[in-house]
């Protein structure tokens, strides 16, 4: 068994408690439309190019020995004189990423952290992901994640963590499959699960102006986590107005169905009604 990590980030401080390793596994089965990681939609490996610093200078092509048809074979990646070209994605073994993991155990735990899978979305390589987990015994394990995957997947995964970030993005089904492609029943029946799991979680609501930053919208995710006694807080993360930087990186374009000059709306006021801790990131 194998799994596709696209980066693995030392020292964060934003994906869990204290400081931790954060692995972005590929693939995620979303397409919201504000996604500011596009690198992780693709299951499988990719070539990543950062074409606006490009200096046409040649060398890749010189190199490149199949034109027609990228084999991911590296040469072009080797030949950039500025270092503008990548292969996102690398082939681990649970075995093989859990000891590079554990080489900071020590460390992460006397600073109060551990280890966070994010991506993508980290329960599209369910089986992998758990594999791993059960590798890592003396580390606290946590997943940021969307909470679309099936019930008995999501089950599993509860099982072998310590800590949970996961996102409601939209409360309303047909607004939510029309700006992230899929339907959030599945999502729903997750945060249900959560909810009784016992343990500290995080909700954290990606802040789009014009698509969920309305009344409406925050006050049913209050109603939603109202009384539950192990949320630690929902987080507003406002929408970036860098988000589709990244998208001709990976041959894909950028086409958002909102304003993505307008300020987001950040009001806390319908989750302090509800009694729910709320703050902004």
């Amino acid at each position: 068994m194998t799994g596709i990590v696209f980066e693995i980030t030392q020292l964060a401080v934003f994906d869990g408690p204290g400081i931790r390793t954060t692995v972005f596994l590929k693939g995620c089965p979303l397409r919201c439309q504000w996604c500011h990681n596009p690198e992780g939609l693709s299951p499988e490996p990719e070539l990543m190019v950062s074409k606006s610093r490009c200096t046409h200078c040649g060398r890749c092509r010189a190199v490149c020995r199949h034109p027609d048809h990228c084999i991911l074979c590296g040469a072009c990646v080797e030949a950039c004189p500025n270092h503008l070209r990548k292969i996102c994605g690398t082939r681990y073994t649970p075995e093989a990423l859990a000891k590079l993991l554990l080489k900071d155990r020590d460390y992460l735990a006397k600073q109060g952290g551990g280890v966070t899978f994010s991506g993508g979305e980290p329960t599209m390589q369910s089986d992998f992901l758990l594999a791993v987990l059960k590798l890592l015994p003396g580390v606290h394990k946590a997943i940021e994640t969307c909470g679309y995957c099936k019930p008995e997947i999501f089950r599993r995964l509860l099982d072998q963590l310590d800590y949970v970030m996961m996102d409601l993005k939209l409360i309303d089904e047909e607004k939510h499959r029309h700006y992230t492609g899929v339907s959030n029943k599945m999502i729903l029946e997750n945060l249900e699960q959560l909810k009784r799991w016992g343990k500290p979680f995080v909700i954290r609501i990606p802040v789009i102006p014009g698509v969920n930053d309305d009344e409406e919208n925050f006050a049913a995710t209050a109603r939603l986590l109202q009384g539950v006694q192990t949320l630690e807080r929902v987080e507003l993360l406002p929408y970036h107005v860098t988000a589709g930087a990244k998208y001709p990186m990976v041959n894909r374009e950028y086409h958002p169905e909102f304003d993505t000059e307008r300020t987001p709306n950040l009001d806390m006021e319908p989750f302090r009604r509800y009694g729910v801790p709320c703050t902004k990131l």
